[in-house]
């Protein structure tokens, strides 16, 4: 029997999770410069399209389909594929849920996997080339790795190793979701280079107003994304809930420490940025550490991003928005925070080594961080030099330099012309006028 409950909270958190991609489109959109923020948004929303239908053809076949010859490693693609036999099921892993809500909530997990990586490639990529790396690499990175993380053995149906054999916790998607995009971000970042000027010319947000709606956007929507894990309207749900508020909290001010003792201002941007790199840390950790857990998981996270997203400049890459500094070290503290302070009262009932037990929770989570980090970074620097190879994945320079807006989309996100050359709408207004009362002289 179906508990409508359950399902009525499911459904929920799944269009909460969905809009956590405008959310990220406005984010990132605000942190580029003018001349590059539709094509930055454009990154999301053509993520959020493509692998909407990849996840319907084979996407949750592959992420929850029975794992290929019981390996672990990833699911029969044509077990489901367009979905089939799963419209009248109402079973799921989680029981009691009708499987196409089970189909819904994850399929918003891959969206914003793939959207995130956009955030480190911002002003240099093709459009085009962007959304063939989209859909090659939902498929052969983030579906399987989701099959590894995500699906649990239920009967006779084998799931994914992490999951399973290595028994690592991961309750939202630290590792499939922010390790996972914060080392293709990376990888991609290497394969295009450096915008033109990076470390010379002042890059700075052209809209941080953006920056704080999509932050807040985010932090609203991560409610589903972390309480919705439970799979369930339990209890589960509810510490997961108050963990993700508290932490992010306490990242926020992690942050906004760190920026007044280095450099003097507490800015808007570091306190969006720390909402972010909070609720990435909480991600894997919601349902194992108490309520204090959570602010110490927090306000680590708002100190290490802080210091994290200096280091493309010592290092020489070119994360633009910052995606590594935030989603890989955030991921990866995360995930790695669960051996040290998971609580045995918390859901999950695991005791880690400050909570008296022993270190055998944390190789369980580092080794599941350093594979998927490892898996993502090798395969996506592979698919970034092909696709460059093959038809070219970063814009001319001379298209960088005059705004991809224009050249890409044909678009420009402000119309300034139409304001006049004093930057005022009164002559526009002036000349309305004055066209009104020719037509009117001509009418009489």
């Amino acid at each position: 029997m179906v508990n409508t409950g359950d399902t009525a909270w499911i459904l929920t958190s799944a269009a909460l999770v969905l809009l956590m991609t405008p959310g990220l489109a406005l984010f990132y959109g605000g942190m580029v410069r003018a001349k590059s923020v539709l094509n930055m948004m454009m990154m999301s929303f053509g993520a959020l399209a493509l692998v909407s239908v990849l996840w319907v053809l084979y996407g949750y076949s592959i992420a929850f389909g029975d794992s290929i010859g019981g390996s672990g490693l990833i699911g029969n693609p044509a077990e489901f594929f367009g979905l089939a036999g799963l419209m009248e099921d109402t079973t799921s892993e989680a029981g009691g849920l009708p499987a196409m809500a089970f189909v819904g909530f994850q399929s918003v997990f891959a969206i914003i996997t793939v959207a995130l990586i956009s955030g480190a490639i911002a002003d240099r990529a093709r459009f085009g080339a962007w959304m063939v790396f989209v859909g090659i690499w939902a498929t052969i990175v983030y579906f399987p790795v989701a099959h590894w993380v995500f699906a649990f053995d239920v009967d006779d149906v084998i799931g994914g190793w992490i999951a399973n054999d290595l028994a690592a916790i991961d309750f939202a998607g630290g590792t499939a979701v922010h390790i996972n995009a914060g080392a293709a971000g990376l990888a991609l970042a290497l394969v295009l280079g450096k915008r033109r000027g990076f470390g010379r010319d002042a890059m700075r947000p052209h809209n941080l107003p953006l920056v704080m709606i999509g932050a807040g956007l985010l932090w609203f929507g991560w409610f589903g994304f972390n309480a919705g894990s439970a799979v369930a309207a339990n209890n589960t749900a509810a510490v997961a809930w108050v963990n993700t508020l508290v932490a992010t909290a306490a990242a926020v001010l992690g942050w906004l420490v760190i920026e007044k003792l280095r450099d003097g201002h507490a800015t808007s941007l570091g306190a969006a940025s720390g909402v972010v790199a909070g609720l990435v840390a909480i991600t894997p950790a919601c349902s194992a550490v108490s309520p204090v857990g959570a602010i110490v998981v927090g306000a680590v996270a708002g100190v290490l991003c802080a210091l994290a997203v200096g280091l493309k400049y010592r290092l020489g890459y070119d994360d633009s928005l910052d995606v590594v500094g935030v989603h890989l070290v955030g991921g990866l503290w995360g995930t790695v925070a669960i051996g040290f302070l998971a609580d045995p009262d918390a859901p999950a009932g695991v005791a880690s080594l400050f909570f008296g037990g022993s270190v055998d929770q944390l190789w369980r989570q580092v080794v599941g961080a350093v594979v998927v980090l490892a898996f993502s970074f090798v395969l996506t620097l592979v698919i970034g030099f092909a696709i460059q190879k093959m038809m070219g994945f970063r814009i001319p320079e001379e298209d960088e330099v005059t705004g991809i807006d224009t050249v890409v989309h044909a678009e420009s996100a402000y119309d300034l012309a139409s304001l006049g050359s004093s930057g005022s709408t009164a002559p526009l207004a002036g000349q309305a006028r004055a066209e009104a009362r020719n037509t009117e002289r001509t009418l009489a």
